[in-house]
C-alpha cells in the first residue's frame, strides 16, 4: 500500500488533472463524462459531499479516503469544464482558496491576535461580512449569498444567524419557545380548516421556529435530525428482525403490536 510519506502530491494531482482531460477529450474521451455540463454535475457534487460525511460518521477512514477522491474529482470536473471554456483552471481554483485562507487567517498569516475559537468564528465571519460588502451591487442584502440548494433546516439556521448578527433575534430561549408553541397551534388550526396551502405554510413556520431554538441551544438542526433519522432506522429494523423471528411479515401485524415491538427496541438502547 502506498504511504502517505511516499507520495508526491503534485504528481497525484497532475495524474488526475490529465485523467479529467482525456475523459473530456473528443478525441477518445468518455461519451458520458464530454456530454456532462456545470448543471449536470451539481447534483453528483452535492451526493459526494454527503457520501463523505457518512463516511466521517461510519469512522471508516478507507471510505473516508475515497469519498474524499470522489469529492476531489468533482472539483476537477467542474475546473476542467470551466478551463475548455478559457473562464478558469483547476489552477486558478486553488490560488483563490490559498488567497482567501490567507486572507481571513490573518492570526496566522499577518501577525493578528485571536484569543481562541470562538473569537476566530466572529472574526471570520466580520471577514466574510467585509467581502460581501465590498462585492455588492445594487440593493444588496445582508441576507444574499445563502444558497438556496442547501438543505433548508441548514439555510434556515444560516439565514437566522445572518440576521442575528444585526439584532435581529429572541435574546433569550423563552421566547423562541413560546414561538413554537404559538406555531404549533397555528399549525393545528390550519389542519382543521383542511386548506393544503395554509397547512404547509404554517408548517413551514414551525419547521423554522424549531430550528432557530436548535441554533440558540448551539446544536446542529440537521445533525440533530440525523441522529434521530438513525434511531428510527435502528428501531424499524428491530421490528422488522423481530418479526421476521417469528415468521411474520409488516404486512400482517398490527399497529399495537408494532408498536410494543417499537418500546421493547427502545429498552435495548443505552440510556
Amino acid at each position: 500500500m502506498t504511504t502517505l510519506s511516499s507520495l508526491d502530491t503534485a504528481s497525484a494531482m497532475d495524474r488526475l488533472l490529465g485523467i479529467m482531460r482525456q475523459l473530456r477529450s473528443p478525441d477518445g474521451g468518455c461519451p458520458w463524462d464530454i456530454e456532462q455540463t456545470f448543471e449536470t454535475i451539481a447534483p453528483y457534487t452535492i451526493e459526494e459531499a454527503y457520501e463523505v460525511r457518512d463516511a466521517i460518521h461510519s469512522g471508516d477512514r478507507n471510505a473516508l479516503k475515497d469519498e474524499l477522491g470522489d469529492l476531489l474529482f468533482q472539483v476537477v470536473f467542474h475546473a476542467q469544464m470551466a478551463d475548455e471554456q478559457d473562464s478558469f483552471s483547476f489552477a486558478d481554483v486553488a490560488e483563490a482558496i490559498s488567497e482567501k485562507m490567507i486572507r481571513r487567517h490573518p492570526h496566522v498569516f499577518a501577525g493578528a491576535k485571536i484569543a481562541n475559537a470562538a473569537a476566530q468564528t466572529e472574526a471570520w465571519e466580520t471577514h466574510k461580512a467585509a467581502e460581501r460588502a465590498a462585492s455588492a451591487v445594487g440593493d444588496a442584502s445582508i441576507l444574499d449569498n445563502i444558497p438556496a440548494a442547501l438543505p433548508s433546516l441548514k439555510r434556515a439556521e444560516k439565514l437566522q444567524k445572518r440576521a442575528a448578527r444585526v439584532g435581529f433575534d429572541w435574546p433569550d430561549i423563552a421566547p423562541v419557545i413560546a414561538k413554537i408553541d404559538e406555531e404549533r397551534a397555528e399549525l393545528v388550526a390550519a389542519v382543521a380548516t383542511g386548506d393544503r396551502a395554509k397547512i404547509a405554510d404554517e408548517m413551514g413556520d414551525l419547521l423554522f421556529a424549531v430550528a432557530n431554538l436548535s441554533r440558540h441551544l448551539d446544536l446542529d438542526p440537521e445533525e440533530s435530525l440525523r441522529l434521530t433519522n438513525d434511531k428510527f432506522l435502528r428501531r424499524f429494523k428491530y421490528i422488522e428482525t423481530s418479526l421476521k423471528g417469528k415468521n411474520r411479515a409488516l404486512e400482517d401485524s398490527s399497529l399495537e403490536e408494532m408498536e410494543a415491538l417499537w418500546q421493547a427496541a427502545k429498552g435495548t438502547e443505552p440510556k
